[in-house]
Parts: structure tokens; sequence; C-alpha cells
């Protein structure tokens, strides 16, 4: 980093910082294909002159925001943003710019961007300018807050999140396949604010086929907030009349198949507004799993939610793609013959078993919901 950029512990920044975080959180699943951030702005003697965060679809940015809602109030003041401020021309002129021409004079960045576009632009574009720059605070929040931009940008996929509602004995249906409920009503919610904080959820053909599942986030109020459907469907096995084939108009649905996928159904599908996708198939003549998010990231997504079911599990598991793990148990055990939340990850040693760290838990009704992370 150049020698303007400093870091501090100074609270103040920090209590700031924090709000400017909730407002980022505010875009998650909605701004894809850029970063949620958030910006707070405050005048000379330290008040809030204004809040802005991403809006949907990615524009406008959130000083772009938070500099309308201050209507000039900020001149001489600080902004705090989550993200370095843009500072190339694209579809709009740079923040970094819109910050400078405000009368900004200091400006607090949570984390520098890996845009390459950006990265350390921004904050010398604002240097050069005068602008007593700061970069640094809150810095872990914000990059683990923006993990799925930063993991499109510098792996070239999304970040992955696998969801999982079991039973104590690690079973997601009984032998005969029947799932409704195995959890209750206050994590299938807390399932829901998942969906629309990602940007597209994905299941595999065996889950359509078996549930029929709408996939769209059903909270009241919440509606509007349904993430992109992906479906994993090697041969185009499904149904035209399926929830997700006939709301395709509504909410974008994506098919990812195989060459060699029938001409007439990818016709079909293309024709009530499914997006069909041919992907590389993997060893057994599926959708390989690193070839389809390496598209997704392509189109622009930077969050998935893997959803159903076991054997896709097991795929994403085998690819080592799996970032995060929000996993939902309920008190009942269905018993060997049940059919496994993970189906097929066959691991010899306990040297080669998947690793994850927990980061958090909470009690959802008569349910547990815990969240786990790779180890590096």
């Amino acid at each position: 980093m150049e020698n303007w950029v400093t870091k501090t512990t100074d609270e103040t920044d920090r209590k700031y910082m924090q709000t400017a975080l909730a407002l980022a959180r505010r875009g998650l699943g909605q701004v894809w294909p850029n970063p949620a951030v958030g910006c707070v702005l405050t005048d000379k003697g330290g008040n809030v002159v204004g809040r802005g965060w991403t809006q949907p679809g990615g524009r406008p940015h959130a000083e772009t925001e938070a500099l309308a809602r201050a209507a000039g109030a900020a001149r001489g003041g600080c902004a705090y943003v989550t993200l370095e401020p843009c500072a190339h021309f694209g579809e709009t002129p740079p923040c970094a710019k819109a910050l400078i021409d405000a009368g900004i004079a200091r400006v607090v960045v949570a984390m520098q961007d890996p845009d390459p576009r950006v990265s350390g632009r921004g904050v010398s574009m604002l240097a050069e300018a005068g602008v007593d720059v700061t970069v640094g605070v809150c810095e872990d929040a914000a990059k683990d807050m923006n993990a799925g931009f930063v993991s499109r940008i510098t792996h070239g996929r999304p970040l992955v999140t696998l969801k999982v509602a079991s039973t104590l004995d690690g079973r997601i249906a009984t032998v005969s396949g029947e799932s409704k409920w195995i959890t209750g009503e206050a994590a299938r919610n807390r399932g829901h604010i998942l969906r629309a904080r990602n940007d597209a959820i994905i299941v595999g053909i065996d889950t359509v086929i078996a549930d029929d599942p709408d996939l769209r986030c059903r909270l009241p109020g919440m509606e509007g907030s349904s993430p992109l459907r992906v479906v994993f469907d090697t041969s185009l096995r499904i149904d035209g009349a399926s929830k997700l084939v006939a709301g395709a108009k509504d909410t974008p649905t994506w098919v990812f198949c195989v060459a060699g996928a029938p001409r007439m159904r990818i016709e079909d599908l293309t024709k009530r507004s499914v997006e069909v996708i041919e992907a590389r198939p993997d060893a057994e003549g599926r959708p390989a799993v690193a070839d389809v998010l390496t598209r997704l990231a392509e189109r622009g997504v930077t969050r998935v939610l893997v959803e159903g079911g076991g054997r896709l599990a097991a795929a994403f598991l085998k690819a080592r793609t799996v970032d995060r793990l929000a996993w939902f148990r309920a008190p009942v055990i269905i018993g060997g013959d049940g059919i496994p939340a993970i189906g097929g990850a066959t691991v010899g040693r306990l040297a080669d078993a998947f690793g994850f760290e927990r980061t958090g838990g909470i009690v959802a009704g008569n349910d547990v919901f815990e969240e786990f992370r790779r180890k590096e």
C-alpha cells in the first residue's frame, strides 16, 4: 500500500463503518454482478447527513445514493465506505470523483477493491485530490460480507454455501422419499432468508422431480428478493409442468445440461423462458461443478446456495468448492434406511475428510441452525 494509506482503531470510525456495513448487507443477493456496498456521510461536526447502499441490479452505487440524500450537507465532512470507491468510467462516473466533487475532506474505506480496474486507483484518485484517506477499518467484516464478490474476482467462481436440513442422524428424507417437513417453521423461515441473501439457488434434477420445488423466497414482504434458480439436469428430464418451468417468466431459471441433451427439449424449455446452458461433463457424465461455477461467475453471479439433494451436495464437496455450510438439524431420528444428506462422497481416511470450523449457531424453534466455514 502507498504511504498515505493508514489503519485506525478510532472508535468513532468503527461505529460509522459498522453502520455502513449494515447498510451494505441490504444489497446481498440483489446487486450482482456488483458488490454490496454501504456508505455513511457525516458533516464537519460528525453528524450523519447521508446514507446509501448499492441498489438492486448494482446501480446506483452506495456513494451516489448517500450523496444524493446529503444534498450538499457533507461538504468538508467524511465518507465511510465499505469498499474502495470505483475509479473507472463504466455505466456511471467514478464514485471517487463524485466524492471529490462533493467536497468530501476525508474518506474511510473498509477494504481495497480486488477488481483490477479499481484496486488502489480509487484511493489514489482521492489522495491526489487532497482527500485524507484511511483504509482498513473493519476490514475483516467487510471481506467476510463481500466474500462472494472477492471469490468471483480472484478465483473465477462464486462463493458456495451448502444448505442442509437434516435429522440428528444426517438424513434428509425417509426411505420412501418423504421429507416435508423435517424442520419446523422457524427453521424454514431462516432458510428463506438465506435464499434472499444469495444471487442464485442450485438444486439437482432428482430434487426437482421428487419435490417440485418453487425455490422462491416466500417470506411476507420479501417475495421480490427471490434468487436466480439453477438446476443440474444432465439430459433435461425437467417436467414442463413443474413449478420451476411454469414460473420462469417471472423468476430467471437456468438449467445446465451436457452435450447430447435432446434438441427438442432445449427448444421447448427455451420457449418457456428457461435458459438452457450446456456444461462440460464430469467423470460421471453430469454437469461438472467447476465448469458450472465458472459459467455462473462469468455471468456475474457472486453467491450461490446449494439446496439439494444429497448427490449434488456430494458433488460440490468432492469438487472442493463448498466454502460455507448452513446446517439445520431437527431433533428426530430416521435411521440408516433414510436418504443421507451427503450421498456418495466416500472418504477412506479421516485425513481426507472435508474440514469445516463452526462460526455460529442459534436455536430456531425446536431445531438448531449452525454455520460453518471451510478450513483453509
